[in-house]
């Protein structure tokens, strides 16, 4: 699920679509078909690897997808003001990043990426809001979902400085030291803004029965084309035969 159990979150873009490799001049996401770009074919190649503690499990993260080569990088101010003499590429570009106010962002080559808040979204209940705590993981029990009930979950995130390239949420989680479930979901690639933005997961179901019922754990991270983590949380939650009292 994309906090809890389920089966893998499909790939869903809020921002822009997401780069293609071999771009050299560029680090901006080509258009489809770029004007004044060829796009190079290749595979992906992502890897996570994570040793987890008696409470996160033992188990090592060996899946192996594929990563992307990536040109060298810009500053925002470098990369507007870039092939300026190429209409096509300049309305472009304008159309991807909008009105950025160039004397808001840092001259700085890396994007940084907030992480504001969880929203778990039940038909029938209220949205229950789950700040990231400032100092580190959440402590104690989380939050406490019911079995069998349908959910979706949704994200809160900032971007600033930079544009973040193939922004993803991976997740994995355990039961008694055993692995039950690993996600993972493609965010897309933002330009920075003042505004936060927010990506809905697809709706999911709790599992039910006496054997999901209990405590899990989990650990979530964020990380971009660059293997860049932004975010990386472990916490606790119950599933439960009945919502908890408000």
């Amino acid at each position: 699920m994309s906090l809890v159990i389920g089966v893998a979150s499909s790939s869903k873009n809020m921002g822009f679509d997401e780069r293609k490799d071999g771009e050299e001049e560029n680090r901006l996401p080509p258009p489809s078909p770029t004007p004044t770009e060829e796009a190079l074919g290749g595979g992906e190649k992502y890897n996570r690897q994570m040793s987890e503690t008696s409470l996160y499990g033992t188990e090592e993260e060996d899946e192996e997808e594929g990563k992307i080569e990536l040109g060298p990088q810009y500053t925002l101010k470098a990369q507007i003001e870039k092939d300026q003499g190429d209409e096509s590429l300049r309305r472009w570009k304008e159309q991807l990043l909008g009105r950025v106010d160039l004397d808001s962002v840092a001259e700085t080559l890396e994007a940084d990426v907030k992480i504001l808040s969880f929203y778990i979204i039940s038909p029938g209940r209220p949205e229950l809001v789950l700040p990231i705590p400032e100092g580190g993981n959440p402590k104690g029990l989380w939050f406490t979902l019911k079995e069998g009930s349908r959910y979706s979950l949704k994200i809160s995130f900032k971007v600033s400085n930079n544009i973040v390239s193939g922004l993803k949420y991976t997740n994995a989680v355990w039961k008694t030291g055993i692995k039950v479930d690993s996600t993972k979901e493609m965010l897309g690639t933002f330009s920075p803004q003042a505004e936060p933005y927010t990506h809905e997961m697809p709706e999911e179901t709790t599992p039910s029965g006496i054997f999901a019922r209990g405590s899990y754990s989990a650990r979530t991270r964020f990380v971009d084309d660059d293997d860049k983590y932004y975010l990386e949380l472990n916490y606790t939650f119950d599933i439960r035969k009945e919502w908890p009292s408000t």
